[in-house]
């Protein structure tokens, strides 16, 4: 299912909230136990907050985040893509079957996406694009480096009081 930047409605965190969220975005692996003696609570109080946390739909998902490196992907490119006229719906379900595309965003402007890949070589980047050349241009970036690693946005406490 696509991600949405605005959810059905907005939660209010209160700093316990937040620090139960940056906890888990540290660790979600962490006792809660552990958590429950971070931020103040018992055990069973901290594992009511993530319950309700999850429930308004704050906490999607605990996953794990695998190095791609060590899977023998040594090569990520941001590919831009812009479907050729009348393209545009086949191009999105080509994407999503192609599993090279790890994360894919539908935008505004010139392209349409904007699309993260991991490969193995530059041979496997060219048999990748080449699936998608024949619907779409393709506009390609090599990754050098990761200054700024995916991490949550601010944990703000009042959407009010910074207007």
């Amino acid at each position: 299912m696509p991600k949405r930047l605005s959810p059905p409605a907005v939660a209010s965190l209160d700093a316990t909230d937040r620090a139960i969220v940056a906890a888990l975005a540290d660790d979600a692996r962490i006792a809660t136990s552990e958590l429950a003696r971070q931020i103040g609570l018992s055990a069973p109080a901290t594992a009511d907050r993530v319950r309700r946390l999850e429930a308004q739909g704050v906490i999607a998902a605990f996953t794990v985040e695998l190095d791609p490196r060590a899977l023998g992907y040594t090569l990520q490119a941001i590919v831009r893509v812009k479907p050729l006229p009348g393209q545009l719906h086949l191009v999105e379900e080509l994407l999503r079957r192609i599993p090279e595309f790890v994360e894919c965003d539908k935008v505004t402007g010139d392209d349409c996406f904007i699309c993260r890949l991991y490969l193995r070589t530059i041979e496997h980047l060219d048999d990748i694009l080449s699936k998608v050349t024949e619907r779409a241009e393709t506009s390609t970036a090599i990754v050098k480096s990761t200054p700024v690693p995916r991490r949550l946005p601010p944990l703000v406490e009042d959407d009010h009081a910074h207007r």
